[in-house]
């Protein structure tokens, strides 16, 4: 076995934490993820992929009489030194050249992620745990965009009590331009980054909050304001000197580029103490529109894009803030118990840590969910754009996750399917519009996705039993029944005789095992 990893669905630790990111938030809702080190990346809240997107978003550690302060991450992995865009000019905007903890050692245990971080040097360890509600047959409480960063802090030394300032700081990486009216908001127990939005561009609204309900905190919404590398050293050195006071934001002049919240401790000897952030974002609308046209499309449906099923159910982003505080101890409690029912299993490693890496495409933004709760999907992600639109049913067709966890949200997938993806004939588009709306027939059916569909209507009533969504479907599931077999087996002999698209995006002739 390579040094480094001990085990399928153990710990992993040196060179192996280098391409590890958890991802964090709800389902359609957006990601944060969290790195095998423990730093904060990938983060993708706008509706759409952003895989290379590594915000300058830290958390510090500064112990009294320790010699200096430490970023709260393990060392960085050496491929972002050198490659990333920026890197011959310095990386301006990252923080790769502050001093951090010598060894991390993450473990997964999805929906959670534990980063152990160690330095001889202090005397403080680091334990942080990451998680976002996952309950299944709770889709709604699944499907927030939020997540929980807690760190737990042990005074390793048997003889001295340790005073410490825990700090977290970002840059508003919700900006979108120049001169577009960012700026920073404190709200009860931390900060929020803004971005408003505009008449002609609404979907650049957006804003997302770091904040520790029920702690000493104190926010600082008034970075330095300079140039280059300026902000961060400033920043930094603040840091170093434990200085931890609140600052209000700028009343005059450009807005701060950033905040801070900072939380005093003192930690006697051999204790632990525990800090909660709450991370929580809001983006209200988007420009996504994706899709062909039914011919009687009026021109106000032609003019709608994608609205998150959150906006319906939150006004904004404080609603969104109130609730998630009120509800994170029991959601957490909810979700630790699928975590322990999950891993207590005798299947082998290798195939529990398939299944959860798996599980893990819901909280990425492959997935979508509208705002009237129904469910919508990419192919996949490319680095900044979701991959092959449309809740495409010759690859969703294999899914099996979705439908025993949350089996609302599959069913809506059969409605979009025999509703707004068929025609009159039967014939069924087999990528869905976004927003999802009645759409063009102008392309093949995909016969496995088409015929999967039938099968999986039989599959959604034996999960839930509910005879009456299966009568109202029935006619439709019918009439896709007999489009199949006017198009692919016209001599009613029971196979698929006629060429018929599938899943490799080509035309399969003749009967085969798969169709």
């Amino acid at each position: 076995m390579e040094s480094g990893v001990h085990r399928r669905n153990g710990s992993y630790s040196g060179r192996h934490l280098d391409r590890i990111a958890f991802p964090l938030g709800g389902i359609g809702a957006g990601m944060v993820c969290i790195e095998g080190t423990g730093a904060l990346s990938h983060v993708s809240v706008r509706h759409r992929p952003d895989v290379t997107h590594h915000p300058l978003f830290f958390s510090a550690l500064r112990v009294a009489g320790a010699g200096t302060a430490r970023v709260v991450e393990g060392p960085v992995p050496r491929w972002k030194l050198f490659g990333p865009p920026g890197s011959a000019n310095g990386l301006g905007g990252t923080n790769y050249g502050l001093p951090r903890f010598r060894r991390a050692v993450f473990r997964a245990r999805f929906p959670f992620a534990e980063v152990r971080l160690s330095d001889p040097d202090m005397p403080v360890g680091v334990l942080i745990r990451a998680w976002s509600p996952f309950v299944p047959g709770d889709s709604d409480n699944s499907s927030l965009p939020v997540a929980a960063l807690e760190f737990t802090f042990h005074n390793r030394s048997r003889g001295e009590a340790v005073e410490a300032v825990y700090s977290c700081h970002a840059r508003n990486f919700m900006a979108v331009g120049r001169e577009s009216g960012a700026h920073v908001r404190v709200v009860p127990g931390g900060f929020e980054l803004c971005q408003p939005g505009t008449v002609e561009e609404p979907w650049r609204e957006g804003a997302f909050r770091v904040s520790a309900p029920g702690q000493d905190v104190r926010v600082d919404a008034a970075w330095f304001r300079g140039g280059w590398f300026d902000p961060l050293t400033i920043l930094w050195d603040r840091v170093q000197h434990g200085c931890c006071e609140a600052r209000a934001p700028y009343s005059q002049g450009e807005a701060s580029p950033g905040a801070s919240l900072s939380i005093p401790l003192r930690l006697p000897p051999g204790q632990r103490r525990t800090v909660r952030l709450l991370l929580s974002w809001y983006v209200p609308r988007s420009n996504l529109r994706l899709g062909g046209e039914e011919e009687c499309c009026d021109e106000a449906a032609g003019k709608a894009c994608y609205e998150p099923w959150y906006a319906g159910r939150y006004a904004d982003g404080d609603a969104l803030a109130a609730y998630w505080h009120r509800a994170a101890n029991g959601l957490r409690r909810r979700s630790v118990r699928f975590r322990r029912a999950f891993y207590d299993t005798d299947l082998p490693a290798e195939l529990v840590e398939a299944v959860a890496a798996n599980l893990a495409i819901l909280k990425s933004p492959t997935c979508l969910r509208q705002k009237d709760g129904r469910f919508w999907a990419w192919e996949g992600c490319c680095d900044t754009s979701g991959c092959c639109h449309g809740s495409c049913t010759h690859v969703w067709n294999y899914a099996q996750a979705l439908p025993h966890l949350f089996p609302d949200l599959e069913r809506s997938l059969r409605q979009t399917e025999f509703h707004e993806c068929q025609d009159g004939r039967g014939h069924q588009k087999f990528r869905a519009s976004l927003p999802i709306r009645p759409t063009d027939h102008a392309f093949h059916a995909a016969a496995d996705g088409q015929l999967g569909g039938v099968m999986k209507v039989h599959r959604e009533w034996r999960i839930l039993g509910d005879t009456d969504w299966l009568r109202q479907l029935w006619p439709q599931v019918r009439r896709s029944l007999d489009y199949c077999i006017e198009t692919w087996d016209p001599q009613r002999t029971g196979i698929l005789s006629e060429p018929h698209h599938n899943t490799y995006d080509i035309e399969f002739w003749g009967p085969d095992g798969m169709c």
